[in-house]
């Protein structure tokens, strides 16, 4: 009977809750939050008009409507009841969501394109050549394939050396000048037979990435086995090891593991890597699909809005200020589009069809690398093959030698730089150092973009610097440098 009654009272309670309000309960303006109108109706109806899950009555619908209309938004309860900020605004805009904002800029992106396409193509017809993709005189560049085939010698040979080491028939000195003589003709031997042939510049420069791929793999297979055994040794000698040294896999080498990590998408050698159960097929043919298609994207812009801009182009150096400016920011847009589907097609599509046909556990290829605050910030993130083997096998080698970490910095940036030189001049067959210069620029700029994201402690700051460069300054410059000296260099052969 006192529960029941206590119920009652508490319904008598509801029920002259709303006509009993005071002026305090309606004119209180220092509410927390806003009262909405389904609180309002709970509060102004029974209990017996709501139901056991939250839900009014379907029978007492009619009379909540009514008590909706009745108490929620009165006018003389306050409209404005705490500090808010507006969306847009600097402390706010980070904690919305801006999809349908980007859901504009997509409509926007297309429909602009799209008219810039149709007015291309009106005004310059299609300008694909039917020998864009193949042609006779692709024949002429077999001796590229044939050293492109030949490259697998060097990783057996390595492995020959290896299994040496491991059985004791040769001293630790001989096994590292071994492993500089294979890694060094590993890449000599392909930079002599691109300049020995006349061959094409995109066969040349993929000749040039899968020697530059087959050194750094090399490079880390000799490395991470010679530390192997130099912690084998001092196990064997009763030294303690850290807990920080994670030794999973006791030292052994074998065939097996070189050639999984031959094909593997990384440049960091393990006995064994992070696996996936099994096999998307399904997946695997739609990430094909994806690749041909921004392949022939990629082809489209560069055949009919690269190629047209740079040919009508002067040398940046040489030519007027205004109008090298005027090409260079013309360039910088399809420029930009060409990076970016060269990214996604083998930073996101080829990494991870790889990864996914050798069950390759592994897949941080990339990181979010156009949130970058600095240089410095993109450097570490856009490459993550190219980042794990520098820290791996330079960065911190450096910093155990006792080199400060500036230096180290400056060693990275040296040996990318070189990298970045060989893979271009050498198709090109001049060296002009455009890429090396452009690359070892990048030092000063991480400093002065580290300066300025501690000085104003905004990261939009450093993040438009970083897209201004990146965009601007950096690849379209390089492109109409090399055209131009490319260019001048055919047309003193076809002089001579």
């Amino acid at each position: 009977m006192a529960i029941a009654g206590q119920t009652e009272a508490n319904r008598s309670s509801l029920r002259r809750r709303p006509a009993a309000a005071s002026a305090d309960g309606l004119f209180n303006s220092s509410a927390t939050s806003d009262s909405s109108a389904e609180d309002l109706a709970k509060d102004s109806g029974s209990d017996d008009s709501i139901s056991s899950d939250g839900n009014p009555q379907p029978q007492q619908k009619q009379e909540l409507d009514s008590s909706v209309l009745k108490f929620a938004y009165r006018p003389s309860v306050p409209a404005h009841r705490r500090v808010k900020e507006s969306p847009l605004s600097s402390d706010n805009i980070f904690h919305q969501s801006h999809a349908g904002l980007f859901n504009l800029c997509i409509v926007i992106l297309v429909a602009v394109n799209s008219r810039l396409i149709i007015e291309n193509l009106m005004k310059y017809g299609w300008l694909i050549r039917s020998d864009f993709w193949f042609s006779s005189t692709s024949l002429r560049d077999w001796p590229l394939f044939m050293c492109c085939l030949s490259l697998l010698v060097f990783p057996f040979i390595a492995f020959i050396v290896e299994k040496l080491a491991q059985r004791k028939c040769i001293p630790e000195p001989v096994v590292v000048l071994l492993h500089i003589i294979i890694t060094s003709a590993s890449l000599f031997y392909p930079i002599l037979v691109i300049l020995g042939c006349d061959s094409a510049f995109l066969s040349g420069i993929t000749l040039m990435l899968l020697a530059c791929i087959v050194w750094l793999k090399l490079v880390s297979y000799a490395h991470t086995n010679y530390d192997m055994r130099a912690l084998t040794k001092s196990v064997e000698k009763g030294e303690a090891l850290p807990n920080t040294l994670n030794m999973d896999y006791p030292y052994n080498v074998s065939f097996k593991s070189l050639t999984y990590f031959m094909v593997a998408p990384t440049l960091c050698y393990q006995q064994s890597y992070p696996r996936t159960p099994y096999i998307r097929k399904g997946w695997v043919i739609r990430q094909l699909v994806k690749l041909i298609i921004f392949t022939g994207v990629m082809g489209f812009i560069i055949e009919q809005y690269i190629n047209p801009i740079v040919q009508n182009s002067q040398h940046p150096f040489k030519g007027n200020l205004l109008y090298a400016i005027e090409r260079v920011l013309k360039l910088s847009v399809p420029n930009l589009y060409v990076w970016l589907c060269m990214f996604y097609c083998f930073f996101h599509l080829w990494l991870n069809i790889l990864a996914e046909l050798l069950r390759f556990g592994d897949r941080e290829f990339y990181k979010d690398w156009w949130n970058a605050k600095t240089v410095e910030d993109y450097w570490r993130m856009w490459n993550m093959p190219v980042h794990k083997w520098m820290i791996r096998h330079l960065y911190f080698p450096c910093l155990r030698h006792g080199i400060p970490k500036a230096a180290a910095l400056l060693i990275a940036f040296l040996v990318s730089a070189l990298f970045h030189e060989l893979c271009i001049a050498v198709p090109c067959h001049m060296f002009k150092l455009w890429a090396f210069v452009g690359i070892m620029f990048q030092v000063p700029l991480v400093l002065i973009t580290k300066y300025l994201q501690n000085k104003f402690r905004n990261s939009m700051v450093g993040n438009m610097i970083f897209w201004f460069i990146f965009c601007i300054l950096g690849q379209p410059m390089c492109v109409l440098l090399y055209y131009h000296d490319l260019m001048n260099r055919k047309n003193k052969l076809d002089q001579s």
